[in-house]
């Protein structure tokens, strides 16, 4: 699921090595994390200890969902993790680690490249694979992605703001898809990629 955490509550019940890898998916978002477990690993200890999220050393309790955007169930009691997703309210959303058919959405493993988000997902099936398959796409979507992706962001940016029609406006876009502009944004050559798309903006 893509969407903007910032802000958001997002509650994550359980503190083990499950509870841990959902709650590395948040820490990035901007989210305001609230994690609620008896006992959690080192790991969660210390984003706690550096205010990365609110730690709370006791059970769950029902009451506990509410303000919650998000809601994660994370523990090795299925009990404890049926009673999160009873407790939910009908507009929030839930991932169970051990329920999929409970699920109303799951965490993708994602390939970040500065604003370039590629998100594998399994359905819950089996997340081993997700997570493969992201190893495999690492290799093939390298680093340059990020500074090639903010190259054809600022050249979006500069193509809406020219006193064109639509159709000239949209041919000039996929021009500057060529995969010429990779190339040179892979091999490092980033004033003649830059003098390239001048060029093309010059024959407009």
């Amino acid at each position: 699921m893509m969407t903007s955490l910032k802000g958001k509550r997002c509650l994550v019940v359980g503190g083990g090595k499950v509870a841990e890898r959902k709650i590395s998916s948040l820490l990035d978002t901007g989210a305001d994390i609230w994690v609620v477990s008896p006992a959690c690993s080192s790991r969660i200890e210390e984003w706690a200890n550096n205010g990365s999220l609110t730690l709370h050393r006791r059970r769950f309790h029902p009451e506990d969902v509410k303000g919650a955007a998000l809601l994660i169930a994370a523990t090795d009691d299925p009990s404890v993790n049926l009673s999160v997703y009873q407790a939910m309210e009908p507009w929030q959303w839930i991932n169970i680690a051990d329920r999929p058919d409970l699920c109303t959405f799951f965490v993708p493993s994602t390939l970040e490249r500065g604003s370039l988000q590629i998100a594998v997902s399994t359905g819950g099936n089996n997340p081993g694979l997700a997570k493969k398959l992201r190893s495999q796409l690492e290799a093939w979507v390298g680093q340059e992605y990020g500074d090639y992706l903010s190259f054809l962001g600022g050249m979006r940016a500069k193509v809406l703001g020219l006193p064109l029609n639509e159709e000239r406006k949209r041919k000039l876009l996929e021009q500057l898809l060529d995969d010429r502009f990779l190339q040179m944004t892979m091999e490092g050559r980033i004033e003649a990629r830059n003098r390239e798309a001048e060029r093309l903006f010059s024959e407009t």
